[in-house]
């Protein structure tokens, strides 16, 4: 069984996981937060589903349209506004997309978002 209290990191540690607990708080309601990002209440999911990419995330207390969607074929952005806060941020997505293939959904405050991914980069043989 191991002693804490001989941890050499353990301060260190300690000292991390206060100024994080530090800028939780800050992000979740203390004045000038509110251009922060996706905070703790939002999550981000990118599925890779055969040919087609799917990126699904919470935004509570956003309204269909406030929400703003740019892509350009390797990076969505995604900029919504709700009551209390704003929302702005980058996806870098896994795959590269046909941009113009997109198509949005935003029902319950979940908004889904899907694409056609590309081929990948053909090889080139140097002869």
């Amino acid at each position: 069984m191991r002693d804490d209290r001989d941890d050499p990191f353990g301060d260190i540690f300690d000292e991390i996981e206060r100024m994080m607990s530090e800028m939780t708080g800050a992000a979740a309601g203390e004045a000038g937060a509110g251009d922060a990002g996706f905070g703790d209440e939002t999550h981000v999911a990118v599925y890779e589903e055969g040919e087609t990419l799917r990126l699904v995330a919470d935004l509570p207390g956003v309204e269909k349209e406030s929400i703003d969607l740019q892509c350009d074929g390797r990076t969505l952005t995604v900029s919504a506004a709700g009551a209390s806060r704003r929302f702005d941020e980058r996806v870098r997505l896994p795959v590269r997309v046909d941009e113009h293939s997109a198509s949005a959904s935003f029902n319950n405050g979940v908004l889904e978002v899907t694409f056609d991914a590309l081929e990948p980069s053909a090889d080139i043989d140097v002869e």
